[in-house]
């Protein structure tokens, strides 16, 4: 009998970015503002171009941290309570992208 690897399962995690359109909203809104509004709309756009962006994996970290925080879950992030609480907290997350997401975050350093 040969037994086959089953391939990797997707996280089934979608990370959103829209900053890049914020930024060109705020572009749009620059290049036909009045002279009272271009001041803080040019403080806006600086701030969006100063703001690092995180890699997915910090925005996933992030994630996790905020339900945990929202839960009120002060314990281990690497425990079977905490794939608990984050399951509870995203009923739609199978076991394995919760395992693997709470072993992301465990390991991710404090921010």
């Amino acid at each position: 009998m040969i037994f086959k690897s089953k391939p990797p399962r997707e996280l089934g995690v979608v990370v959103v970015r829209d900053v890049d359109r914020i930024a060109e909203a705020v572009d749009a809104a620059l290049a036909r503002a009045t002279d009272a509004e271009r001041p803080g709309l040019e403080r806006a756009a600086a701030l969006i171009a100063e703001t690092p962006r995180p890699s997915e994996a910090e925005l996933r970290v992030r994630w996790v941290r905020e339900r945990f925080a929202a839960a009120g879950y002060e314990g281990p992030a690497e425990s079977a309570r905490a794939v608990k609480v984050l399951r509870d907290a995203e009923p739609s997350l199978s076991l394995v992208a919760a395992v693997r997401l709470v072993k992301e975050a465990a390991a991710a350093p404090e921010a």
